[in-house]
């Protein structure tokens, strides 16, 4: 961990895009401020673990979840080749091919 001494006003960079400057000191605490681009997500530690907690419980499911999702699909009915329709070689109702 790099440790750095900063007073009022002052800023810390990190690479080219984001500054983090002193913004006030009161007794034990310090208020900072920080530009970052807005697609680096800037947040609380304690914030970010529960963010993260969340994200991992949302993505497991459970054999209830997964029974639920088994009810709600089911396959469609049987449909021609694509590869023989994107070639011409069945023609749409009403249609004809003319040829170049």
């Amino acid at each position: 961990m790099l440790v750095l001494s900063r007073q009022r006003d002052e800023t810390i960079m990190i690479g080219d895009d984001i500054e983090i400057t002193i913004v006030d000191i009161r007794g034990d605490k310090v208020r900072l401020g920080i530009c970052a681009p807005t697609r680096i997500a800037v947040h609380r530690k304690e914030v970010y673990d529960a963010i993260k907690s969340e994200n991992e419980r949302a993505s497991r499911m459970n054999d209830a979840d997964l029974a639920s999702l088994a009810q709600t699909i089911r396959p469609g009915p049987a449909r021609p080749a694509a590869s023989t329709k994107a070639h011409g070689l069945i023609a749409e109702p009403g249609k004809t091919r003319s040829s170049a």
